[in-house]
């Protein structure tokens, strides 16, 4: 059993997921979820939330997580669909097309399944298996950590390769978030084919 799990009064479960998000505050580009499921010698001191880590021990927690977790998987829900059903329920949707490829990548390799599937933050989701909300479980739930590691990394990597595409929104400076200098280039330009055009610029 994980440690974690005092941290709440549960019964005790053998296998667990954690799912968490990334990028529903940005301007442009999907938000991105992960799901994990981590062995019991997992080295969980590597952990922690995402955005408290250097982008440099991020990318060596993400290299050990995809090497050592029992399963992961890491979803995407487009501009088009975040436009089309705002951001919280595009993220929803993400993190339950994460749990869906862990769940299959399991069933496949038959793995027991989760017992349980934490999620972060205070909404829960119609999810294939029992699941609970979990505020601030970035900070304090392993798998969750690692689901956003992953998840954060993911979506990173996407904006710097946008960046390339249209290098004049500096996508790789700001991962499409709000700066000052991305608005400016928004007035400047107008948007590109990855804003949401639903958001307030």
């Amino acid at each position: 059993m994980n440690s974690q799990l005092t941290l709440f009064e549960e019964p005790e479960f053998s296998v667990i997921a954690g799912t968490d998000e990334a990028g529903r505050g940005p301007l442009a580009g999907p938000v991105c979820a992960a799901c994990v499921v981590l062995p019991p010698d997992f080295p969980f001191e590597i952990l922690a939330d995402s955005k408290k880590l250097s982008e440099h021990k991020r990318e060596e927690a993400e290299r050990i997580i995809k090497e050592k977790a029992v399963s992961y998987f890491v979803a995407w829900s487009s501009h088009d669909e975040i436009d089309k059903i705002n951001i919280l329920n595009a993220s929803l949707l993400a993190m339950r097309r994460a749990i869906t490829g862990v769940l299959k990548d399991l069933q496949s390799k038959n793995l027991p399944l989760p017992e349980i599937l934490l999620i972060d933050g205070n909404r829960t989701f119609d999810s294939p298996i029992p699941c609970k909300a979990i505020v601030k479980g970035d900070s304090k739930i392993h798998e969750i950590m690692a689901a956003s590691i992953l998840a954060k990394t993911a979506r990173d990597r996407y904006m710097k390769e946008a960046a390339l595409k249209w290098p004049e929104y500096g996508f790789d400076k700001h991962s499409g978030y709000p700066t000052q200098n991305h608005k400016e280039a928004l007035r400047k330009y107008g948007p590109c084919p990855i804003h949401r055009l639903t958001f307030k610029y």
